[in-house]
């Protein structure tokens, strides 16, 4: 059975607080590394660019069915001037100048239809345009609370940090005071069972929150004082004084 000085066991103690320390800090960068917001704000954020994404396309596939109804457009208000220039200009036979006049008052019509479609899409691109324009702020709203939720996280994993760092650096130095043989038992058991040591008080372990057995406490109060004796239920270091008996 491994032994340390009582005293020395007493020590468990202070040591089993920071690492209770460095293991609520551990749980609390855990906690705000998955915080829900970022999750539920990424999904958002994939959602509204997704729409936003079809939003410009859609825009894009307007502007192109615009830019050909232009030159639709213009393609036949084309020639319909160079029809009635040369209408106005009086030379050729008399049926082609009637024929020119039947062509002309075709293409004004034509031309009437393609601009009423020119108008349309144009009504349709400002409504897609808006759509789009909509799109973008929720994008960048999502943005803004995404960056205002990061930069809090941010600066509390900084605190974690810096609190990480200062209570090993405090860890380090008092266990490096310890007996080497108890150190490594405790290091073991706090490995396996997550807690290395904690106190019997008054006949309660408190590393298991649960009173031990008659027959648990008679073995342990047999032990010698220097014996490293262990909790039954949680497997933890038990440290044991006469005040607590």
């Amino acid at each position: 059975m491994a032994k340390a000085a009582p005293a020395e066991q007493l020590k468990l103690l202070e040591l089993q607080g920071l690492d209770a320390k460095l293991k609520s800090l551990s749980n609390r960068r855990r906690t705000l590394e998955n915080d829900p917001r970022i999750t539920d704000l990424e999904a958002a954020l994939n959602v509204a660019n997704g729409e936003l994404g079809a939003a410009k396309m859609a825009v894009h596939d307007a502007e192109t069915e615009l830019k050909r109804s232009e030159d639709d457009v213009e393609q036949v208000a084309s020639r319909i001037a160079r029809d009635e220039a040369r209408l106005n200009s009086g030379t050729g036979l008399s049926k082609d100048l009637v024929a020119l006049q039947k062509d002309i008052a075709s293409l004004n019509r034509r031309r009437s239809d393609l601009e009423d479609v020119e108008l349309e899409v144009m009504e349709r691109l400002d409504a897609l345009r808006e759509r789009q324009a909509v799109q973008q702020q929720i994008v960048d709203d999502i943005k803004a609370s995404f960056s205002v939720i990061r930069a809090e996280l941010d600066a509390a994993l900084a605190e974690v940090s810096a609190e990480e760092h200062t209570v090993s650096a405090q860890r380090s130095a008092f266990a490096s005071g310890l007996d080497a043989g108890m150190l490594a038992v405790y290091e073991k058991t706090l490995a396996k069972r997550g807690v290395g040591a904690a106190r019997l008080f008054h006949g309660k372990s408190e590393g298991s929150g649960m009173q031990l057995s008659p027959g648990d406490l008679a073995e342990i109060k047999a032990a010698a004082e220097d014996d490293i004796v262990f909790c039954p239920d949680s497997g933890c270091i038990l440290v044991r004084s006469a005040e607590w008996a």
